[in-house]
């Protein structure tokens, strides 16, 4: 069975910081690109950072490009996203999408493309 679990995540004034950590099980993780997607209320779900198998290879979202980082540790099986400079346009639900690779330094960035998905995360920032 595959999962994806997420942490993280919470209540953070503009400008904070949070750490959202997404680990899997029942996958060979690190054939896994990864990715991060957000969903505020009343919107589609979007894109927002994506890793490579290796780690190598990362793209953002034009939204939060400079803010988030996006990184992976293939030993335990977590991919992460540092999110500082927090804005009030960050409040989203958070989800983490995996999906097989055979290109070790590709990245995904659509929904479709990933075949996987956490629980998501609820991200709230008051300013």
């Amino acid at each position: 069975q595959v999962q994806l679990v997420q942490s993280g995540g919470g209540l953070v004034l503009a400008g904070g910081s949070l750490r959202l950590s997404c680990a899997a099980s029942g996958r060979t993780f690190s054939s896994d690109a990864m990715g991060w997607f957000r969903q505020a209320p009343g919107k589609e779900r979007e894109f927002v950072a994506a890793i490579s198998v290796r780690g190598g290879n990362t793209y953002y979202a034009d939204s939060v490009k400079g803010r988030f980082t996006i990184s992976r540790d293939n030993a335990k099986n977590t991919v992460y996203v540092q999110m500082n400079s927090l804005k009030p346009e960050d409040t989203a639900v958070y989800y983490c999408a995996a999906r097989s690779s055979a290109w070790a330094n590709y990245h995904y960035t659509a929904l479709r493309d990933y075949n996987y998905w956490g629980q998501g995360t609820q991200v709230t920032v008051s300013s």
